[in-house]
């Protein structure tokens, strides 16, 4: 399956999705800058130009929320989503709401070169606000739904990880800091992360 994607984007979420599922997955970088993929237009891949889109057999799919949870589908056995129709499955679309509405896009401002010192300010502010209560959130448990990693988990490690990039020091929130520690140990995240370039095998 063909992957497009940016190194540390939000398409990492799917990246390591793919990888923790067993999905074959064929990277495609793209130049988001130019809007370019293999020299080129990548907006006829994904006529809005941003990262990710996945090739599925029955055509492309944008939107990491929805990107994650087809890929889950694929292999429900794997309990990244919960059946669909349950409950438990409604809250994990929930988090998965939440992560991009309410932390995905307040980090946008912190990305933008056109964006004024005081707008940045503001977005910083709202992201504590955000992280403060995932980290109330993530009291006593392993990941956001309990003990079993979810597609809501790589969502929210790839988001939050952006604070290393913004001057937000994570270990003011030590919940949510144990739980980025706890998803970047997992193997399947490592091979993702090392796949994009983000670090260095161990040798």
């Amino acid at each position: 399956m063909k992957l497009y994607y940016s190194p540390g984007a939000c398409s990492l979420a799917p990246h390591i999705a793919m990888r923790e599922l067993g999905i074959p997955v064929e990277l495609k970088k793209v130049d988001l800058k130019a809007k370019q993929v293999d020299g080129a237009d990548y907006k006829q891949v994904n006529g809005k130009g941003y990262v990710p889109a996945v090739e599925t057999p029955a055509g492309v799919l944008t939107e990491a929320p929805v990107i994650l949870q087809y890929l889950a589908d694929q292999k429900p056995e794997s309990g990244l989503a919960p059946k669909a129709g349950s409950l438990e499955r409604y809250r994990l679309q929930e988090w998965l709401n939440y992560i991009t509405s309410e932390v995905h896009k307040t980090f946008s401002p912190l990305f933008n070169p056109a964006a004024d010192d005081n707008v940045k300010a503001y977005a910083k502010l709202n992201i504590e606000k955000r992280f403060e209560w995932l980290n109330k959130q993530l009291a006593g448990k392993q990941y956001l739904t309990g003990n079993q990693f979810t597609i809501a988990d790589a969502y929210l490690y790839v988001v939050a990880n952006w604070s290393n990039f913004v001057g937000i020091d994570l270990g003011r929130w030590p919940d949510l800091k144990a739980f980025q520690d706890r998803v970047a140990a997992r193997p399947k995240v490592k091979e993702a992360m090392e796949a994009e370039g983000l670090f260095k095998k161990a040798a």
